[in-house]
């Protein structure tokens, strides 16, 4: 049916046409008011009247914003219509439509025409300056492409050219097309990448798009048919519609197909419902609503609802039958009087679908479900802080442990001068019902209680020296505890406990000792300067009583009484003077530091409670010193950084526990990489239990052009301890002008993480793909496949 591409067929017509014409003859008015122009070689009146007539040869007609090129039309003047034959061509606005032949009425401009070919653009508008906030591509790391970026004052992208076919394409509006025996494609190669055939396609320019029977094509080479589909041709940047679907297969739920639709409610709203079916592990419907209305009044809401059925790999291993939901989430709104409201939720009903649905590592790791709410605000220079919340971290699937806040208030005032002095005063004051239960099987253990506690503190910072600071503070806590431990047991009794201490703290700062190195034909840098900052915090808390009944929640129920503590350390910092292009002067900037602490502690409790060090709640002994703690940090430029994190046993002078990474960010090249250790030290419980040690290391990078045309990333999660590979992660992408293939390919170990959970089975291949086409939009499905594939 197509000889030769449309924009071949359009640019040779419309040029050869207007020169041809121009050349030839002068423009010579119409015999009816219809037709503004016309120009051609030759006029031959038929029956010697007026209302109808033939022009051969470059004819040229002008109806105002239309034009129409053609070898011969025969007019029929008193009917308003035309007949064109030969190297057909028709422009109006910035669309065109070449055919063989065509008969169109000369006042509407609508018409018939015959192994036609067109094109029109499609593409975003201009905000208006001043509109409300628009909304970006829905599930960010979920779909993309036709609900496009947030509007802005400026123009959002260059328009698509959409090029359409047909053995006829009847016109039957401004922009609307009837093609019959046709299709589309938004390429604009000879061979296109991708073609859409239909039998019929209406095609609606900056509406909708329907397609029967239609037949989508790489290539020339058939790989999908629908019997109906209908899609969004709107020039907004967000439009409603179905968006494409996404195929994927695992040998956990064999293979699958995800596909979403998508409404754009008005500028400010959206939502998007989902479909997943999996061939051998059942179906899942899920939804997302997000709302925009205004600077601190947005929102985003998932939901996800999967009817696992039982499925078996060829090992017999596999997953029961089981019904799961997944809510996910979170909202800031603005309130009067200066208060905004938070919201989150974070909840799944099944551990075993969390952990085996979901793609990325964190999400497949993750066993905890939360959900809260928080209101802030100040009330005459008193901040007021209302706070609900709840987590419940699972270990298996009968054993958990739940806390939170139910509610917890806090009304704080934040410092001010004391008695016009150079002390300054703060006061807080706080009421929680904390939540905490603890569930081993059928037997719960409830922990929860309420606590009321006030606490003012006055503090007094001497500055006087900029190489030598101390900053000194003294508070008073009481505290209230509706429950405590029986005396001598640990039993849980409602019986209340009241706590009072006074704790005091110096911070002393220096002396700072630094030196300057002038370098200026150094290539990095013009100055260097190091500066060695050592400290020492002194504190002291008063006696506690009965703190053993204490029921230890947070922090503040694990302060020791009647022990001093020392802090002492040194900061080292490396600075390095830069002139960056464009600047007339040089500007600092940290280029390292190293840190170094330890703590003093007079009661050797103190050790298994501070929260300063990594390691001090993993069950280590009592001790009067806590590990050594180093930190260390580089970044030399923008685009490189390093640190790490160490903690020494002061005894044993062994490593405890060790953590480095390092991310580079480059134009082309990402790459990040973390280790982490967990040693072993003979002698010291917990840390000569070689179960409860482990190692990891986990990298991931990405490399792509400048223009995202093509580009590749790769992740993994190695347990070097077991020589065992949790996941591994790779993900490609090329996009053209018209069209993009994005796939990912995953192997995920399932190994102690869900040990138990899924019926012997350890390891789960995925594979991911999904096309991108031009104006038509795609997504990625719920579970997080093709999250990283910009499209």
């Amino acid at each position: 049916m197509r000889t030769i591409f449309p924009t071949v067929v359009l640019a040779v017509a419309i040029g050869l046409s207007t020169g041809v014409a121009g050349a030839q003859q002068a423009v010579v008015a119409g015999p009816t008011d219809q037709i503004e122009n016309q120009s051609s070689r030759t006029v031959e009146r038929i029956g010697g009247g007026s209302d109808h007539y033939i022009r051969r040869g470059d004819v040229q007609i002008d109806l105002g914003d239309t034009q129409i090129y053609a070898d011969e039309v025969e007019f029929f003047t008193d009917q308003n219509r035309a007949t064109a034959t030969g190297n057909v061509v028709v422009s109006q606005a910035n669309s065109r439509i070449a055919a063989d032949r065509a008969d169109f009425d000369l006042k509407t401009k609508l018409g018939t025409f015959y192994n036609a070919w067109g094109m029109a653009p499609v593409g975003p508008q201009k905000a208006r300056p001043g509109a409300a906030p628009g909304l970006g591509a829905p599930m960010a790391g979920g779909l993309l492409g036709a609900p496009g970026p947030a509007l802005s004052t400026q123009t959002l992208g260059a328009d698509t050219d959409v090029y359409f076919f047909g053995e006829t394409i009847e016109k039957t509006g401004p922009k609307k097309y009837k093609i019959t025996n046709g299709g589309f494609t938004t390429c604009v190669q000879p061979t296109p990448r991708w073609e859409l055939h239909s039998s019929t396609v209406i095609l609606n320019l900056d509406h909708y798009t329907v397609l029967r029977n239609a037949v989508f094509r790489v290539k020339g080479v058939p790989l999908l048919y629908t019997p109906f589909m209908y899609y969004p041709t709107k020039r907004d940047d967000r439009a409603t519609g179905i968006l494409l679907p996404t195929y994927g297969a695992t040998s956990l739920r064999g293979q699958a197909i995800h596909n979403a639709f998508f409404w754009a409610v008005d500028r400010s709203q959206d939502a998007t419902a989902l479909y997943d079916w999996y061939s051998s592990g059942g179906q899942g419907v899920g939804s997302e609503y997000r709302y925009n209305f205004g600077p601190g009044s947005n929102g985003n809401f998932k939901n996800y609802w999967l009817d696992q059925k039982a499925t078996t790999d060829a090992s017999g291993a596999g997953l029961d039958a089981n019904r799961s939901y997944e809510l996910r989430g979170s909202a800031n709104q603005a309130l009067t009087h200066g208060f905004r409201a938070r919201a989150n939720v974070n909840y799944f009903s099944s551990i075993t679908s969390m952990q085996t649905l979901n793609t990325n590592v964190y999400d497949a790791s993750r066993n905890s479900r939360t959900f809260g709410g928080n209101v802030v605000g100040v009330v005459n220079n008193f901040s007021v802080n209302g706070t609900f919340d709840r987590t419940e971290t699972f270990y298996g699937t009968s054993n958990s442990a739940t806390n939170g806040s139910w509610p917890r208030v806090t009304v704080s005032r934040n410092e001010r001068p004391l008695f016009g002095s150079a002390a300054y005063f703060s006061f807080t004051g706080d009421y929680s019902s904390l939540l905490r239960n603890n569930r081993d099987g059928d037997i719960t253990t409830d922990l929860s209680l309420s606590r009321f506690e006030v606490m003012p503190q006055i503090r007094y910072p001497f500055t006087k020296w900029q190489w030598f600071t101390i900053n000194s503070t003294v508070s008073w806590r009481d505290t209230y505890f509706s429950r405590s431990r029986a005396l001598g047991t640990s039993d849980i009794v409602d019986e209340g406990l009241n706590r009072q201490f006074f704790e005091f703290q110096a911070r002393l700062m220096g002396p700072v000792i630094s030196r300057v190195w002038n370098t200026p034909d150094n290539g990095y840098a013009e100055k260097f300067k190091h500066s060695v900052e050592p400290f020492l915090t002194i504190g002291r808390t008063t006696s506690i009583n009965e703190f053993d009944r204490i029921i230890q929640l947070d922090a503040g129920d694990s302060i020791v009484g009647g022990a001093t503590r020392y802090t002492y350390g040194v900061t080292n910092r490396f600075y390095a003077k830069q002139r960056r292009a464009g600047s007339a002067t040089g500007q600092a900037r940290e280029i390292a530091s190293v840190d170094v602490t330890q703590s003093y502690y007079s009661d050797e409790r103190s050790a298994q409670y501070d929260r300063t060090y990594a390691t001090s709640f993993l069950g280590a002994p009592p001790s009067h010193y806590s590990p050594i703690s180093i930190n260390a940090r580089s970044a030399p430029t923008d685009l490189f950084s390093v640190s790490l994190r160490a903690e020494i046993d002061s005894q044993y002078l062994e490593l405890r526990t060790i953590s480095a990474n390092g991310t580079y960010s480059g134009r082309r090249i990402t790459a990040t990489g973390v280790w982490s250790k967990r040693a072993f030290i003979e002698g010291l419980d917990t840390f000569n239990d070689p179960t409860r040690l482990d190692q990891y290391i986990t990298a991931s990078g990405s490399t792509h052009t400048l223009d995202n045309s093509v580009g590749a990333s790769y992740s993994v999660n190695y347990d070097v301890l077991n020589s065992r590979l949790l996941q591994q992660r790779f993900t490609g992408f090329y996009n053209s002008q018209c069209c993009g293939l994005a796939f990912e390919y995953q192997v995920y170990n399932f190994g102690s993480l869900t040990a138990g959970l899924l019926n012997g089975l350890t390891q789960d291949h995925r594979f991911f793909m999904s096309f991108t086409l031009a104006g038509l939009g795609n997504f990625s499905p719920f579970s997080g496949a093709l999250s990283g594939a910009p499209r």
